[in-house]
């Protein structure tokens, strides 16, 4: 049986797709809480047989993501706040990590203490067009260099001091991986290279360094970080819909959305966005989730007036999610409440994507032209088919948002999670990978 083993590392669930990788699709699927308290290998070992009972999967390829004990924390230190800082924001959101501090300027004391405070696993430095500033860029690394600063640095700045950075920073012994510039020139965003090198540095120190399993297997299989993994089936997803997409991911923690759209003349002229447009984005909500952060979906929906602010019922809900994680809903009131929890934090994480408040886009993010909306989540995944279509159903109605609505756009769910499978798939195995989109955009 020619099949690869998908897994992704979840928080709170690892979940497994036994994917037939001559083109068939999906084969199985499992899901089983994941074990930070112990060794997440058990988990993953049991997902996996789980899913892999019976079948005579052999030696089959494992292909991991993992965004357990808390993912990616990412830093970002620019020249200008609303432009290299910015950039490498976007930058470091496509790259699959929470953007945990943003600074710009020259770092002094104050600045660098709150750099430490963030507890970031990677810091981007960026700064400066290739050919421009290379004051500010010089005097952070050094900075960093005199700190004894030993968090993993990707340096993507102005290419022209890029060489001697690296080795200033090499010589004090500053964990550093250089990047082409994530801002070349001005309006130009350049997010591969950096992005690659995020990658590179949380395989090769984050995920050791969280101390999730006490070997060294688990390190060796993960392969991405989970949001990473997702904005490439994203992107892989985008390519054979030959359109517009987004996706709204309703987690427990944040509500994570990705859009890709299709570069046009917005590229250009007098009202681009001087850090650059990222065509293929992502933005996190970290305070809407239906556990840990259910109590701030109710908080945001009431500010955008999505809710009665003496809605005491669904408050006590929020918190009651919010004070047991792995709640579970019984009956169906309880299931209606996870629903209408889901649908005001997927229209709230829609509309800010939309309006730029997340990306940091002037203008915003044109989601007119979206021809697919897909709906991720366990929430989703686990609903009634009829409750998890209502979710997306009314963010494609949210004609008080403030926001331009897709105006044909058709609304799926990721019921076997296989975004994260196929954006695993996508540079081996394309083939598999694109039977897996196939299924997910045919519905």
């Amino acid at each position: 049986m020619n099949v690869a083993i998908c897994a992704d590392v979840g928080s709170t669930y690892t979940k497994v797709a036994v994917v037939d990788l001559d083109g068939a699709g999906l084969v199985t699927t499992a899901a089983v809480p994941t074990t930070v308290g112990s060794d997440v290998l058990r988990g993953l070992d049991a997902a996996v047989a789980a899913a892999t009972d019976g079948l005579p999967v052999g030696d089959a390829p494992w292909y991991v993501c993992s965004s357990a004990g808390g993912g990616l924390r990412l830093a970002v230190v620019g020249y200008e706040q609303l432009v290299t800082a910015q950039a490498g924001r976007r930058v470091g959101l496509s790259a699959g990590a929470n953007v945990v501090h943003v600074a710009a300027g020259r770092l002094g004391a104050a600045d660098l203490a709150a750099l430490r405070a963030a507890r970031p696993d990677v810091l981007l430095l960026v700064g400066g067009t290739d050919g421009g500033d290379v004051e500010t860029l010089t005097h952070n690394a050094t900075r960093l260099a005199r700190a004894r600063w030993r968090v993993p640095v990707v340096l993507a700045g102005n290419a022209q001091v890029r060489d001697d950075l690296v080795s200033m920073l090499t010589s004090a012994r500053v964990p550093v991986t250089a990047a082409e510039n994530v801002l070349p020139q001005i309006g130009a965003l350049a997010p591969a290279g950096a992005r690659a090198a995020i990658r590179e540095v949380f395989l090769r120190h984050v995920i050791g360094g969280k101390r999730l399993s006490w070997g060294p297997r688990f390190p060796r299989l993960v392969r991405a970080a989970t949001p990473d993994a997702v904005l490439t089936g994203v992107e892989l997803l985008a390519d054979t819909l030959g359109g517009d997409l987004a996706v709204v991911d309703v987690g427990g923690a944040t509500t994570d959305v990705y859009s890709v759209l299709t570069p046009d003349e917005r590229e250009s002229g007098p009202g681009r966005e001087v850090a650059g447009s990222l065509w293929r984005a992502r933005t996190v909500e970290g305070d809407l989730g239906v556990r840990w952060s259910a109590p701030g979906v109710v908080r945001a929906a009431v500010e955008e007036r999505l809710l009665d602010g003496a809605d005491a019922e669904m408050l006590a809900a929020a918190r009651r999610r919010a004070d047991d994680p792995a709640y579970l809903p019984v009956g169906g009131a309880e299931r209606a409440t996870d629903a209408r929890l889901a649908a005001l934090a997927a229209t709230v994480a829609l509309r800010r994507h939309a309006r730029g408040a997340a990306t940091g886009e002037r203008a915003g993010r044109d989601l007119r032209d979206v021809r697919l909306l897909v709906g991720s989540g366990g929430v989703l995944r686990h609903a009634a088919p009829a409750d998890a279509a209502a979710v997306l159903a009314g963010v494609l109605a949210d004609y008080a948002g403030g926001w331009p609505l897709p105006r044909a756009a058709r609304p799926v769910v990721d019921v076997d999670y296989v975004l994260a499978a196929a954006g695993l798939l996508g540079a081996e195995q394309p083939v598999a990978a694109r039977a897996l989109m196939d299924r997910l955009r045919e519905g």
